[in-house]
């Protein structure tokens, strides 16, 4: 490791471009043997914890320093420094564009999109309509009063012409057999 490392110092400086026509494939070779993974570990880090976003840094920053080969001292402490600064800041640059824009989402399917409308409601009422005609007619006639007419038991007793008792009576087991109705056909539980 020591001899990578000493060579990694000094080898790309003396190498001019027209004496190696390999020397960008071996430049970004070392740069991934070297650091591609501690600077993926330290990376991961600061992205937390998304690999691919991780990944994506790592990528950049070495091609970053590839792109700026020329310019960078080869010394492993100083090159170390300049990928974890440059890798910092795509992060900070990434977070920022990420707090900017608005989070991309699949449109979704055409198939899957709920409309509303009353067809519930509309399903409701046929099951209950036909569920009430199963019941005898006293019982009908008391749930049709109270809660489809939307009247009070005192009232439904006047329009009936029985006592407010009876109606309360009727209405109970009114009910009972309307659950149980529900209950054959599989609406109610």
């Amino acid at each position: 490791m020591w001899l990578v490392r000493r060579q990694l110092d000094t080898r790309f400086e003396r190498l001019d471009p027209d004496d190696d026509p390999d020397r960008d494939d071996r430049l970004i070779r070392e740069l991934y043997q070297e650091f591609g993974g501690p600077l993926l570990r330290q990376v991961r880090q600061s992205t937390g914890n998304d690999l691919q976003w991780a990944e994506d840094v790592v990528q950049e920053t070495l091609l970053r320093a590839w792109r700026n080969a020329a310019k960078l001292t080869w010394e492993r402490g100083l090159l170390w420094a300049w990928l974890l600064t440059v890798s910092r800041r795509i992060v900070i640059d990434g977070r920022r564009r990420r707090g900017v824009r608005p989070r991309e989402v699949e449109p979704p399917e055409a198939d899957t999109v709920a409309v509303p409308d009353a067809t519930d409601k509309t399903l409701a009422a046929i099951v209950v309509a036909d569920a009430l005609r199963g019941l005898s007619p006293d019982h009908r006639e008391v749930i049709e009063q109270t809660y489809l007419r939307d009247r009070t038991v005192s009232e439904a007793a006047e329009i009936l012409g029985i006592p407010p008792g009876t109606v309360k009576s009727r209405l109970y087991y009114a009910l009972r057999a309307l659950r149980g109705v529900l209950k054959e056909r599989g609406v109610a539980s």
